[in-house]
């Protein structure tokens, strides 16, 4: 399973229309443009990070990005501490500052331990959903942040007199696509995950003759399979492209059809040889004089069956090994081209 690659929502500035002058300090439309000027190129930075994220497989370059998304948000939290308070005013610097060190914070410190956590998302679902649900709150409080800093802005237009302007921005419309993309792409992921995981759970148990071990994981992974089943049939294309959902329910209607009809015939193997092994042990135990013809008939009959079980068993596993296979690297292949698609270029 590879790693999830990891999105969160930085503010897009707000477009403002000021009075002539251009001194921040005598200006409140320029003071107003100079905090989000310094949250623009933090904005870039880090939009070009998520790019190349998503379109490159250049690790140097991708850490490369980050580092420098970093420095610009130190850039942009130093630009913003450098400023005075507008006439005594410290109401929206402060909550611009409040904002740029969370996304410090957040991107530096709160990031990392998202990516550190994408090995332990690996061991669980229970663990991965964590791992999805800490990303979304982080961006929920970095929306937060943004909301306060939004109302502060407002608040301090208000009272200045300075008209602001709520465009869309090219930048703004990338960020909201990426953020958007992604939440779609980890409802979608979880239903393969979770699936995806306990198929390898039933897999493990298996190659340990584990039979009710085995018995537990094959409902288990009925049971998601429908569920994910029935959820993906309630999903919309993503701007008319349904190509994840579709891999998703394929990949699902192999988990669905491997619980119900194939793994129970692997089991079924698992208990023949068992008894083989019962009677072989039994039959070992006898002296040629004490084996009566009706014992070595029953032995060689049960040898017979237990090689053509061992046929049927190695089929129907490399039947499910293709099959597992083909769904998963589908899979990987269209989450990694929708992801591809439908996350803007930026540089």
């Amino acid at each position: 399973m590879k790693k999830t690659l990891t999105f969160l929502l930085l503010s897009a500035a707000i477009i403002v229309i000021v009075p002539t002058s251009s001194a921040a300090q005598d200006d409140p439309g320029a003071y107003i443009n100079s905090i989000n000027s310094a949250q623009m190129v933090m904005n870039k930075t880090y939009m070009a990070y998520i790019s190349a994220s998503a379109h490159s497989s250049r690790k140097r370059k991708i850490e490369k990005l980050r580092e420098q998304a970093v420095d610009n948000i130190v850039i942009c939290q130093n630009t913003i501490n450098n400023l005075s308070p507008y006439k005594g005013d410290n109401s929206l610097r402060q909550s611009s500052i409040g904002y740029v060190t969370l996304c410090y914070k957040v991107f530096n410190d709160d990031y990392a331990h998202i990516v550190n956590m994408e090995d332990i998302a690996e061991r669980s679902y229970d663990e991965m959903q964590a791992y999805l649900l800490l990303q979304q709150a982080t961006n929920d409080t970095l929306q937060m942040a943004i909301s306060r800093m939004q109302k502060a802005e407002q608040a301090f237009a208000t009272k200045y007199n300075v008209t602001l302007v709520d465009q869309k921005t090219e930048l703004g419309e990338k960020m909201q696509q990426t953020d958007r993309m992604g939440t779609y792409r980890d409802k979608v992921y979880l239903l393969f995950y979770k699936c995806n995981w306990e198929d390898g759970q039933m897999t493990d148990a298996l190659n340990q003759k584990n039979v009710s071990k085995v018995e537990q994981d094959r409902n288990a992974l009925d049971k998601y399979a429908i569920e994910g089943l029935a959820v993906l049939d309630t999903m919309k294309a993503f701007d008319n492209d349904g190509s994840l959902v579709n891999a998703c329910r394929q990949a699902l209607a192999f988990y669905k059809s491997e619980a119900e009809t194939q793994i129970s015939l692997l089991t079924d193997f698992f208990l023949k040889e068992e008894n083989f092994n019962k009677l072989k042990a039994a039959m070992d135990a006898k002296s040629d004089s004490q084996r009566s013809q009706q014992d070595v008939d029953s032995y060689n009959k049960a040898v017979t069956d237990l090689n053509n079980g061992v046929n049927t068993f190695n089929q129907i596993n490399n039947d499910l090994n293709n099959g597992r296979n083909n769904a998963n690297q589908t899979w990987d292949a269209t989450e990694k081209n929708f992801i591809d698609i439908h996350t803007p270029y930026y540089k």
